[in-house]
Formats: C-alpha cells, sequence, structure tokens
C-alpha cells in the first residue's frame, strides 16, 4: 500500500486534505534529499505568475513558468529534469528523473528549441525540514507518501497533480481526491 513507503529521495509527500499549513495546501512534493540532516524538495503543483525570463538577466525565447518550489528561500532558481543525454552534471533523484546540472546548457538549449519545456521544471525556492521534522510530521499523519514516474511528473498539469496522484493510488486515496477544499462551502 502507497502510505506504507518510506520517504526517500524520489519519494512523494502528498499533503493531506486538512494539513493546515497554507504553504502546502493540496501540494504534492518532489523529495530530492531525505537523511538525518534534514530533508528538501520541490513542491511539483504551485505555479508562478512569473517565467524563467522574467528572472534572469539573459533572455529566455521560449516562456517557461516557474513553480513555486517552497516556502524557503525563495530568491533561489532550482530545477529538474528528464534529459541528462542533454545536461550534464545533474544529480539522480529516481529514475529519469535529475535535479540540477549545466545551467549554461539550459539556456542555450532552450532557446535553440532543442530542449522541451515539458522535460524541465523550474522553481523558486523549495521546502526544507530540521533533521527530524519531517519524520515528526509523518508520526502526526500530515502526509501521505508514494511514487511516481517521470512521465506523470512531467506532463501531468499542475492543477491536476494532487487530484490525480490520488486517483492513482486508489482506494482509500481516491476518495481522498475528492475532498472539498473547504467542507463548511458544500
Amino acid at each position: 500500500m502507497p502510505s506504507a513507503l518510506k520517504i526517500s529521495k524520489g519519494s512523494l509527500l502528498i499533503a493531506k486534505p486538512f494539513l493546515g499549513d497554507p504553504n502546502f495546501e493540496r501540494g504534492v512534493i518532489l523529495m530530492c534529499e531525505h537523511n538525518e540532516q534534514g530533508s528538501f524538495g520541490f513542491v511539483l503543483n504551485q505555479i508562478t505568475d512569473l517565467f524563467l525570463g522574467d528572472v534572469l538577466d539573459e533572455t529566455i525565447y521560449q516562456d517557461i513558468a516557474l513553480h513555486l518550489g517552497g516556502p524557503v528561500e525563495k530568491n533561489t532558481l532550482h530545477f529538474i529534469h528528464r534529459r541528462p543525454d542533454l545536461i550534464a552534471g545533474g544529480t539522480e533523484i529516481m529514475p529519469n528523473v535529475f535535479w540540477g546540472g549545466d545551467f549554461d546548457s539550459i539556456k542555450m538549449l532552450l532557446n535553440l528549441n532543442t530542449f522541451h519545456a515539458d522535460d524541465i521544471r523550474f522553481f523558486i525556492g523549495y521546502s526544507g525540514w530540521s533533521g527530524g521534522q519531517l519524520d515528526e510530521e509523518l508520526k502526526q499523519d500530515s502526509w501521505i507518501v508514494s511514487s511516481t514516474n517521470s512521465e506523470f511528473l512531467f506532463t501531468t498539469p499542475p492543477e491536476n497533480f494532487w487530484r490525480e496522484i490520488l486517483r492513482n493510488m486508489g482506494g482509500e486515496y481516491r476518495s481522498i481526491a475528492h475532498y472539498p477544499i473547504d467542507p463548511r462551502l458544500n
């Protein structure tokens, strides 16, 4: 059963419907690291009104949306991708999903239209937990731990991500996918 999965690099953290933290409401976080010193990852389904070209000095000809990776250090830019054949230096966090790499190559490939926008996600900021903090939140039953594949991760529209990952998990999670954001409004 997916909820019994142990959290690790490449896991998905899915916010329970009544988590109570506006930073992660209906959030799905791709974990890039989880160890005794702490954990960090990127919220996959919160898009900003900004594009990559808005935050760089260089011109980027493609309109690549920026995601809000989390509430920590929103002045930093991060990326994940699924093209290690074109981008050197990334760290594999799950099969066919890499964090980081040669940013100059990415800018060039984007401007040459060699690299498709569905192969990369850019994030402003990240989600982070100090050592033991995330484990405590998991004990408090704040998150569902699951997994996915690179195809689902890069092709599912952000506004559908939370609901679709829960539907795909089936069982009780399928019914959670239909919880209203505010049950008082029903």
